[in-house]
């Protein structure tokens, strides 16, 4: 008996580097494009490639892009909400109706809860306080 407990640990230790042999398999999957990943906690990202030495500071000057004029930046903000609005999954005439039903609905649930409350409160201020003649 304290034979097969043995050979039931050593199964599942055998279990366990398997499984952890396939983690690893699964990290290097993933990091295919041999970029470095960072090990350092966390979540594990792709390593920023170092340029230069200077201890983060690049020696070269960037290229700034043009400076756009304030009409340019007005154009491309409205081709910017042209080009969204093409996304937008507009609803039909029958998920319209639909959609307009529900909110008309709820807004009228919520008005008659609060207009109660509302009444509630007021007799009950009324009672406590008196009529004021």
């Amino acid at each position: 008996m304290a034979k097969r407990n043995r050979r039931g640990d050593d199964a599942a230790d055998e279990h366990l580097e398997d499984l952890s042999e396939g983690f690893d398999d699964a990290v290097d999957d993933d990091a295919a494009d041999d970029a470095p990943v960072s090990r350092g906690g966390g979540t594990a990202t792709k390593a920023r490639p170092r340029t230069g030495s200077g201890g983060g500071k690049s020696t070269k000057t960037k290229e700034r892009p043009e400076r756009v004029g304030i009409f340019g930046r007005i154009g491309r903000f409205f081709r910017e909400v042209v080009a969204e609005l093409r996304k937008v999954i507009w609803p039909n005439r029958r998920e319209l109706r639909n959609y307009t039903v529900v909110v008309v609905a709820f807004i009228a649930v919520m008005l008659t809860i609060i207009g109660l409350l509302d009444l509630g409160l007021a007799k009950a201020v009324l009672f406590v306080f008196g009529n004021g003649d």
